[in-house]
């Protein structure tokens, strides 16, 4: 594969810097970095950075405007951050998106759920397409109870299923359309089909007539990536057609550069999965990982085996955020991820991206230090740049002399020659300390004798810092069963080396690696990586032993398909390696799992390719604590990844050392003890087997490595640098507040929430808690008081602590069993969402120190409909089983006689029926009691490292910290009312469709920050289920006062201390004993939202509506909930399409729903016009129609069917929602807001949510008002772009 006596090139151009490693002729390898833009002296960096080594190296000259002489080179290898950029900044080719017809604004509406549940300003990423052509086409699975009888043609897909082509493409209309976006200068299209994943015929009919009419760039969602669900595939397929011809057009500019355009060179792109492909095949959908990609091969090979055979924790530090990913031996794929709002379906290595790096931002926020995630990027940069830029890391380390300006480049400034300017960041630093010690005084209690020196307040952002990446790398550890303190850290990128040895200490790690390479790692990493070419196709069988045949057939084509590719590439067979998969799930679950045979040979009913099974369930045990043997197992798709092994060696062996490490200079330096000299290495100057012990800096071309105290570093043969971490004395804290204990400890509380729900989520069985996240868990102190709450759903914020001091009320505080729980009046939301109370007991007292709790949604619990949500229940007998403190865990033991008992009990009433899913609900439940022990040991390890009088302290300290916050938005808030009005009392109310009101009233104290908060005049108590118990309203209030801070604080029962609750006894908000209440969580809750907004004169009302919705029969049951429009503000139009407030649940994917319901969904689309005019104008709602396919019974809980969401200062309300049945005779039927009905074949459901109200009067001489994309383009700041299967799993907790 290799020429003798060429050069061999690996370059990664970053979004700043382009890195380039080369190995020239006679070995010696050279390493180059380069500004990645710098038009006045070269047009493209790569190209630069391979001329300057020619130059260099061969002693000839080679003109910068002249093409190079390819003939020298025996390859080039490069991750780019083309695509990324041009994704992040919206740059790529004009494109419009073809897709069939009722499904146009599909891709707008997505899953429907918005990024940032505390956002009301919702902004998300702008689609990639500028026009849509709707194809009349229409392809429906064949169903065997489908009793619609059409005379159509039938198809057969590659999975097997069948399908009824109920309208061909009808090619006339298409080629007019084709000609409009022609005529408006678009050439490259997205098209994007139901149920082509199986059936690619009609997207290659319209791909056959693009072409004929000269459309230069056609993606097939079908060739792109045929996976089921046509959302993600849509995205993935727009994401190609916007990008991929940028790519191209990059690569032939590349290539130009060279002559013969590099024909005869082998010039291979890196991809998303870390394996590289040939130049012409390097397409957009698969370059968004291209350099990260880089540096995890880059670690991988060097540090896993080579120093133990610990796993690998990847670290990369720069800039803007940082990127953690980890390594056992095979690279951790995942198959969907989202990046810059667009969800790509595509293998990529899973990087998570989390929110402190060198330019991340620092805040001192009403008592606590904050780090990110807004970040001053390049420019302006930190204050040390001296462009006007904001107080980073990068500033918290110069102060503390980690950062030594004489050994960095002089490029800052105007003039762009100058040092990093460490007294300007002194100064500035010291404004933000007398800013800490002026809060700190402020407080009732001072706390400290002595103000915080600027060391100390810089100190204390650096320990914030890590302890913001570390909770990412304990979850990415802890999500997949894995002991964090069980891995190796490998660290690289400029920042990371002033920060490894404090976080592998954090995380109890005792090694830190860092290559030779590390400040260009990726480059390094695409020079050892293999070439890559996979092959994969959708499949929907069962993986049984009449079905391994065709298996292993589809493995052989497509593995042949791989082999026919490298072999084309120049790999002779015997380095090609294949290796085959099969993405496997549990019938009647979405947790699909990718898996390869690996260890598990074939044996019994086995693959020729091995035991996918075996491999499936000792995965699915490993990451999920058990398995469904009776289940059977479905295979989603085949898979196989061809290898062209590279066979790149690189060891040059370092000279050994005859002395003591060369010292260059003695600085001093700032740790926890307070400044101590520390000796500074230059690691040209260094030798293997030299030792270094800590404090010490070691000073590389392209980072610093700092050597924290009790650490000993040691040159390694190859000259990579190994530290071992030793164990150091803890730091004593007291009880006493420290405002930087203050932030550590609110990571450590949501650290154990978080670690609860990752273990609940694992050891679940259920679609609703293991898929769809709907849970949270909790924290509360021996008081019953919240503390930490993870993840944040609305509903239920808050709720649980009444739950735990109903229970503390009632059993005393020295209660040992484990509680389980539902009911209204004990802090329950409605039935199905069960709560499981542990109490957390030290040797030291008699009575619980910490209580911890999990609350899950149950997918049925009995009562008269299926679901346990019924649409017109009157009493909440009717609604499920109920427990109020149901001592679920005695002395150890499951209680599953007796909880089994209770669960059938709902079935004693007429009509009702007890728990239709029994074994879920056990497995569940026992889930829940794991996710708490879980709980139960990390706040034991807490007390054991710090003592249990320090954490109760900063457990008040952190409520504390939450009660300041919304005082001060009190403050303000009272203020501008004051202004406003004349007066500080606020008063609104709103109606529910059955005309109660809901009135409220807010008296608030300008000079305490404090508020009364009261409904006080809302309606009686309904005969039906619309009432809401009091845990629901206050979840309601925590949310609209979270909304309203407008940042981060923690979400405690501190929110509401500054707030007196009034909520009469027997009303709506505050019902009696046995009264219905399912509706008033769903629906109700929203009204609550839209009139605490409404008094505080925050925004206009938004859909106000859950638009639930419900259809099934004795062959099961489907439940989905349907977006609307959101309210405009004082500064923002409302979203489209989208949920709001008090709910932010996805919605099936079209091709999910129809594949496994007797349904067509016929539209699904904005309705536009819905959303309220004004200044800034309200969202609009949705169309959604469906059509049966059976006789089915239909259920609708919605609202905003007769009252409108109102507008604000002069903004009109959003259009009322509406709900028909078109029934197969022409009649049309208006079945209002809540119904159940019967329906029956050829059907068909419209549905029609509200739109949002809008905001400020309406001028026809300015439509559009000024947009948020507008306003926000004026900052400076910028966020990081998350990523990765944890960013992935939070936005799927925060829209369960």
């Amino acid at each position: 594969m290799s020429s003798v006596g060429k050069f061999q090139f690996a370059i990664d151009r970053g979004g700043t810097f382009t890195d380039v490693w080369a190995r020239c002729p006679g070995g010696e390898i050279r390493v180059l970095k380069l500004l990645s833009e710098d038009p006045q002296n070269y047009p493209d960096a790569p190209r630069e950075g391979i001329r300057r080594i020619l130059e260099q190296e061969t002693g000839k000259s080679f003109p910068p405007e002249k093409p190079l002489d390819a003939s020298l080179i025996d390859w080039i290898r490069m991750g780019t951050t083309v695509a990324t950029n041009a994704l992040l900044e919206r740059k790529g080719e004009r494109m419009a998106l073809v897709i069939t017809k009722g499904f146009r604004d599909l891709l707008h509406i997505g899953n429907q759920s918005r990024p940032n549940i505390f956002d009301l300003e919702i902004v998300t990423a702008d689609v990639l397409y500028e026009e849509i052509i709707e194809v009349e086409e229409r392809l429906v699975l064949k169903q065997k109870k489908c009793e619609i009888n059409k005379s159509c043609d039938i198809v057969t897909g590659v999975t097997g299923e069948q399908l009824e082509v109920w309208q061909p493409v009808n090619l006339d209309k298409l080629r007019d359309d084709f000609q409009r976006i022609k005529n408006k200068g678009i050439n490259s299209v997205a098209v994007v089909l139901m149920h082509s994943y199986t059936y690619s015929g009609h997207e290659k009919v319209v791909e056959k007539l693009a072409r004929e009419m000269g459309l230069s760039h056609v993606s097939l969602s079908s060739g792109v990536m045929p996976m089921v669900r046509i959302v993600p595939r849509g995205f993935t397929a727009c994401a190609d057609a916007f990008l991929t011809p940028c790519i191209q057009k990059y690569v032939q500019g590349f290539a130009r550069g060279f002559q013969n355009g590099l024909k005869g060179t082998r010039t291979l792109f890196m991809q998303s999965d870390g394996g590289l492909t040939p130049m012409e095949r390097f397409n957009g959908s698969r370059a968004i990982l291209s350099g990260p990609a880089g540096g995890v091969v880059g670690y991988a090979l060097t540090t896993y085996q080579k120093v133990s055979d610990l796993p690998v924790i990847g670290f990369d530090m720069g800039g803007t955020s940082t990127d953690v990913s980890r390594y056992a031996g095979e690279f951790e794929h995942v198959f969907e991820t989202t990046t810059a709002g667009v969800t790509i379906q595509a293998p990529q290595l899973d990087i998570n991206t989390v929110a402190a790096g060198g330019g991340s931002m620092l805040f001192f926020r009403a008592g606590m230090f904050v780090v990110g995630p807004e970040s001053a990027g390049a420019h302006p940069g930190p204050v040390c740049y001296q462009k006007g830029g904001p107080l980073t890391v990068t500033d918290a380390n110069l102060c503390l002399g980690r950062i030594l300006p004489q050994y960095f480049p002089h490029i800052f400034g105007p003039t762009e020659d100058q040092p990093l300017d460490k007294p300007l960041t002194v100064n500035t630093m010291k404004k933000l300390a007398d800013e800490v010690n002026e809060f700190i005084i402020s407080q009732s209690e001072v706390s400290r004798k002595q103000p915080m020196t600027v060391e100390e307040v810089a100190m204390g952002f650096i320990q914030v810092a890590n302890e913001t990446m570390c909770r990412p790398i304990r979850a990415l550890t802890q999500a997949q069963g894995h002991d964090t303190s069980r891995h190796i850290l490998s660290c690289f990128g400029g920042a990371g080396g002033q920060h490894a040895c404090a976080i592998a200490r954090s995380l109890g790690m005792t090694q830190v690696f860092i290559h030779k390479y590390a400040g260009i790692l990726s480059a390094y990493g695409m020079a050892q990586a293999d070439v890559v070419h996979e092959c994969q196709e959708p499949c929907a069988k069962v993986y049984q032993t009449e079905n391994l045949n065709f298996i292993d057939e589809r493995i052989d084509h497509l593995r042949q398909s791989c082999v026919e590719e490298l072999l084309k590439q120049g790999f002779k067979r015997d380095q090609i390696e294949t290796t085959s998969f099969l993405h496997l799930r549990y019938n009647k679950t979405d947790c699909a799992l990718m898996v390869t045979a690996g260890d598990c040979q074939q044996g019994g009913a086995s693959s020729r390719y091995g035991n996918f099974r075996e491999a499936f369930t000792q995965r699915y045990k490993r990451e999920f604590g058990f398995t469904i043997p009776d289940r059977p197992i479905i295979i989603d798709d085949i898979r196989v990844r061809g290898l062209g092994k590279s066979n790149v060696e690189s060891k040059v062996e370092a000279d050994i050392a005859d002395g003591p490490p060369p010292v260059q200079t003695v600085v001093s330096c700032y740790f926890e003890s307070g400044y101590l000299d520390t000796q500074v290495y230059l690691l040209d100057n260094l030798k293997a087997d030299h030792s270094i012990v800590g404090p010490a800096i070691i000073i590389d071309k392209n980072s610093t490595i700092l050597v924290e105290p009790d650490c000993v570093a040691t040159v390694t043969r190859q000259k990579d640098i190994l530290i071992n971490i030793e164990s150091c004395e803890v730091k004593a804290i007291g009880t006493e507040l420290d405002a930087i204990q203050l932030s550590i400890f609110s990571h450590r509380f949501m650290s154990t929430a978080e670690q609860m729900g990752r273990v609940l989520q694992r050891t679940s069985i259920s679609t609703n808690i293991k898929e769809r996240l709907d849970f949270s868990c909790a924290v509360f102190g021996p008081d019953g008081g919240l503390v930490a709450n993870a993840p944040h759903i609305p509903v239920h914020l808050g709720a649980m602590q009444e739950t735990v001091q109903y229970q503390m009320k009632v059993l005393g505080r020295s209660f040992r069993e484990v509680i389980l729980s539902n009911h209204p009046q004990a802090g329950g939301s409605h039935l199905p969402d069960l709560t499981v109370i542990t109490p957390v007991f030290h040797e030291s007292c008699d009575s619980a120190v910490f209580y911890v709790a999990s609350r899950g949604h149950h997918a049925d619990i009995g009562g008269i409909t299926p679901g346990s949500m019924p649409a017109h229940s009157k009493t909440i007998y009717e609604e499920g089983a109920v427990f109020k403190s149901f001592k679920l865990v005695i002395d150890g033991i499951f209680q599953e006689e007796a909880v089994t008992e209770a669960f059938m009990e709902p079935g004693k009433y007429p009509g009702s029926s007890g728990t239709r899913n029994l074994h879920d609900n056990l497995s569940d439940l026992r889930a829940q009691v794991a996710a708490n022990q879980k709980g139960v040991s990390l706040i034991l390890g807490l007390i054991a490292e710090y003592g249990l009088e320090v954490v109760q302290a900063y457990m008040t300290h952190i409520q504390n910290n939450a009660e300041v916050a919304v005082r001060e938005m009190l403050k303000e808030i009272a203020k501008n009312t004051r202004e406003r009005t004349g007066e500080t009392s606020l008063y609104a109310e709103d109606f529910m469709d059955d005309g109660s009101k809901i009135a409220l009233r807010v008296d608030i104290d300008e000079n305490k920050g404090t508020a009364v908060i009261d409904f006080t005049g809302t309606s009686y108590e309904v005969y039906g289920n619309l009432n809401a118990p009091r845990a629901v309203t206050l979840s309601a209030l925590i949310y609209c006062l979270r909304c309203m801070v407008g940042h981060d604080v923690p979400l405690n029962q501190g929110c509401l201390k500054p707030v007196k609750v009034i909520i009469p006894e027997g009303s709506l908000l505050n019902p009696s004993e046995n009264a219905a209440v399912v509706g008033g969580n769903i629906l109700t809750s929203q009204r609550v939202t839209d009139v605490i907004f409404k008094a505080f004169s925050t925004c206009a009302a938004s859909q106000g509506c859950m638009n639930n919705t419900t259809f099934g029969d004795e062959d099961g049951g489907y439940y989905e909930t349907v977006a609307g429009g959101a309210g405009a503000g004082p500064s923002w139009h409302g979203r489209s399409g989208v949920h709001t407030n008090m709910t932010n649940t996805r919605i099936t994917d079209p091709e999910i729903l129809e594949r496994r319901y007797p349904v067509v969904l016929k539209r699904f689309e904005l309705n536009p016009g819905t959303g309220g005019k004004g200044r800034y104008h309200g969202g609009d709602g949705v169309v959604r129609e469906m059509l049966f396919r059976k006789p089915l019974t239909l259920s609708i809980l919605s609202e905003r069917r007769v009252f409108q969401p109102y507008g604000m200062h002069g903004g009109a309300p959003g259009r009322s929602g509406l709900n028909l049945v078109c029934h197969k005779d022409g009649r049309i039927i208006n079945v209002g807001a809540k119904a159940s009905i019967p329906v029956n074949t050829g059907d068909c459901f419209h549905l029609e949510s509200p739109g949002g109200g809008g905001w400020g009067e309406f001028k026809e001489e300015n439509t559009d008002g000024e947009s948020s994309s507008e306003k926000k383009s004026e900052k400076t700041v910028t966020t990081y772009a998350q990523k990765g299967s944890l960013y992935t799993y939070k936005l799927a907790q925060e829209s369960a």
